[in-house]
């Protein structure tokens, strides 16, 4: 380090300027954006029939996307290091902020919804004779006595 900190600020970040971080860098940002489409079509297909949840996962993608992509280009075209440590930061605070600030209340709204169904489902069987069909009307039991006769009908010409 031969120059102050907040010197490296203005600098291009290039491999020729921060030798020891460059390569981690992009590296890391290709392992991690690998990880984030994997890990968001495991969990979308294990909660595909929530979806608050699929809504998370989405916004995190296309946050990663950019962020992840972002960062590539920054390294790629030698953005200033304020620049790179900016797009970093926001990113960053943007997933954050979707995943414990934006979606929590949405899935506390969810849960509370998906209890009453289980206890309006549960007291709708609670009952034994919930389980049994109730009796034909009288116009289905006349069409059964039609169709009964018919059937007689055909068998006594046979």
């Amino acid at each position: 380090m031969r120059l102050a900190p907040w010197d490296y600020l203005l600098k291009p970040f290039d491999a020729h300027q921060f030798p020891d971080i460059y390569t981690l860098t992009w590296a890391a940002t290709l392992v991690l954006l690998v990880v984030l489409v994997v890990l968001y079509n495991v969990r979308t297909r294990a909660l595909h029939r929530h979806a608050p949840y699929l809504d998370m996962w989405e916004w995190l993608l296309w946050t990663g996307i950019s962020l992840f992509g972002l960062v590539l280009v920054a390294a790629t075209f030698r953005f200033y290091l304020i620049v790179l440590l900016a797009i970093l930061l926001s990113g960053l605070a943007v997933m954050l902020w979707v995943r414990f600030v934006r979606f929590p209340p949405l899935f506390e709204i969810y849960e509370q919804k998906m209890a009453k169904q289980r206890y309006f489902t549960r007291s709708k069987f609670a009952h034994p004779e919930a389980t049994i069909r109730p009796k034909a009307t009288s116009a289905a039991g006349k069409r059964s006595a039609a169709q009964r006769s018919r059937a007689s009908r055909s068998r006594r010409r046979r």
